[in-house]
């Protein structure tokens, strides 16, 4: 419970006045309702208790029946207005927990990163999000403005009708309601959980299926991959229905609940009228409000039977967002005038736990206006070389400064500002290309159409963006719409806009033919004549680029 709780402060936190009226506005809700349901069953008793003795002609009709419509009317509208401030508000929390949850994955190691990018991990991080979207609509809310309705019942009902009336429905419904819902939780946690992941297996191969369907086909795969498929959709179904079947029950347990406290309500109240400690009209609220007391409990079936999917899905997501800040430097580093741009000595990388290095002996000096070719056999490590370069990975041994400071002492702010890395799957996202260019971008900055302009003509895709419409041209998500060396290319143009002193490129020319893939790299040295360049790329004529060449080992 205490990562539940941790995530409704949290969620709340940034939303505290929007969830303050909606918390009133939903025991507004059911206050009403208790009071409407006990109002009218006063108002009957008390009308054919007059009826009965012959005092029908002096009893007022009137004002109780104003309030019963009063309460009606204002039930509708409170209950219009808590749906519309928590949903809100519920959206507006989510917006902030997903913005939390992309910052800490952004401060997880390069490789940590590098794996959620998987379409598994993916699917895990928005299935837990989504798990979340119920945590305070139908967990929180209802068990704050449940708790608070069965209290000012039991205050209500002391005042009206006597102590013991209060007392008896409060602990009825404490016992056999709190109960029949702590016993959802736990009965539904298993079957909520094998609900979830045969969700997660149908996603996983469906997407599969989906991108390799022709594969399959040739392989002969492809009724095998669909009859995985099928089989987890019958088990999702499974205990979906298993869900239901339990959510019936504890529905019944709840409305015997109520049953047995409106029958608790009734007998002391009777005995109480018949000793003329109260009146009939009287004793007739403690029934009627104690069946409408129900409704404080079966707003909170849902939420309990998921509570347990909330709470691990809330622990993945806590996880991720709590990713410690990483160590940032204390001081403002004073570049050494003269120094290289970058300088490696003796520089190698192992992986925790890895018996041999993924590289080592790396040695370089970079220039202002210089373009090094990082060239290896597959699987050297030339990327990881990159990311290492970039100060994403901390190197093994060796040492790595920029512009004559070591690596470590640059802040991150500080860093980015002056080198740039273009990754072998650079990342576009749905909207308009000036919302893609933009990202390079500090916050709140407006893009400059002319450097803009300059950097898509420099990759050699000027003519195609206006083709599409220009700066206003939509993409798909992910850069749906364009092609992958189109994508390719608007991520290099992103890069450019930054204007960096040192510009990392992994692959930058793959999916190009020779001919764009020359323009592009001639065209970004153009761009940025002074800034210093390192390639990574498995294709020979890149070299020809190239001031020299340096082979890992």
């Amino acid at each position: 419970m205490k990562v539940l709780l941790t995530l409704i402060e949290r969620l709340i936190a940034q939303q505290k006045t929007a969830f303050t009226r909606g918390l009133a506005l939903s025991f507004l809700v059911l206050a009403m309702g208790a009071a409407l349901l006990g109002l009218s069953g006063w108002f009957v008793t008390a009308a054919a208790v007059a009826g009965v003795t012959g005092l029908g002609l002096g009893f007022d009709f009137f004002q109780p029946s104003a309030g019963v419509r009063g309460l009606a009317l204002g039930r509708a509208v409170a209950r219009y207005g808590e749906r519309v401030l928590t949903h809100d508000a519920t959206l507006r929390a989510l917006a902030d927990l997903r913005l939390a949850l992309m910052d800490g994955v952004s401060r997880r190691p390069h490789e940590d990163q590098a794996k959620l990018r998987g379409a598994e991990a993916l699917n895990r991080i928005t299935s837990d999000v989504d798990a979340l979207d119920g945590l305070l609509l139908r967990l929180a809310l209802p068990f704050l403005a449940g708790g608070m309705v069965q209290l000012s019942a039991l205050l209500m009902l002391w005042w009206l009708e006597g102590l013991p009336i209060g007392l008896a429905v409060f602990a009825i419904y404490l016992i056999g309601g709190g109960g029949g819902l702590i016993w959802v939780a736990r009965a539904a946690r298993s079957d909520a959980r094998a609900a979830e992941t045969a969700l997660q297996a149908i996603r996983s191969h469906a997407l599969e299926l989906m991108r390799g369907r022709a594969d399959l086909a040739v392989a002969g795969a492809l009724r095998s991959q669909s009859a995985q498929i099928l089989a987890q959709i019958d088990a999702e179904a499974i205990a979906r229905r298993n869900l239901e079947a339990l959510d019936r029950r504890v529905g019944a347990v709840i409305s015997a609940t109520a049953a047995l406290a409106g029958a608790a309500a009734l007998a002391i109240g009777g005995q109480m009228a018949a000793a003329g400690q109260i009146t009939p009209a009287r004793a007739a609220i403690g029934l009627f409000v104690a069946l409408a007391l129900a409704e404080s409990l079966m707003l909170l079936r849902r939420g309990m039977a998921e509570i347990g999917r909330m709470q691990e899905a809330g622990a993945r997501v806590l996880d991720l967002s709590d990713t410690p800040a990483r160590p940032d430097a204390t001081t403002q580093p004073l570049p050494v005038p003269d120094a290289p741009l970058l300088r490696a000595k003796g520089l190698s990388f192992t992986r925790p736990g890895a018996q041999a290095p993924v590289f080592e002996g790396l040695n370089f000096d970079l220039h202002p206006g210089e373009t090094l070719f990082l060239t290896g056999p597959s699987g050297a490590g030339k990327s990881t070389a990159l990311a290492v370069l970039a100060g994403l990975l901390a190197p093994s041994a060796g040492t790595l400064a920029m512009c004559g400071v070591a690596m470590a002492q640059w802040p991150e702010a500080d860093l980015r500002a002056h080198l740039t890395m273009v990754a072998q799957r650079s990342q576009l996202i749905g909207g308009m290309v000036a919302e893609n260019l933009a990202l390079a971008l500090p916050q709140g900055k407006l893009l400059p159409e002319d450097e803009a302009r300059a950097a898509l003509h420099a990759v050699d895709l000027d003519e195609v963006i206006e083709a599409r419409g220009g700066f206003a041209a939509l993409l798909g998500e992910g850069g749906a719409g364009l092609s992958g060396g189109q994508a390719k290319r608007l991520a290099l143009a992103r890069a450019a806009l930054r204007r960096p002193e040192i510009l990392l490129l992994d692959e930058p020319t793959e999916g190009l033919d020779a001919p764009t893939a020359a323009a592009t790299l001639a065209g970004l040295r153009r761009l940025l004549p002074d800034s210093g360049i390192i390639i990574v790329s498995h294709r020979n004529h890149d070299l020809a680029f190239a001031s020299r060449e340096i082979a890992l080992k």
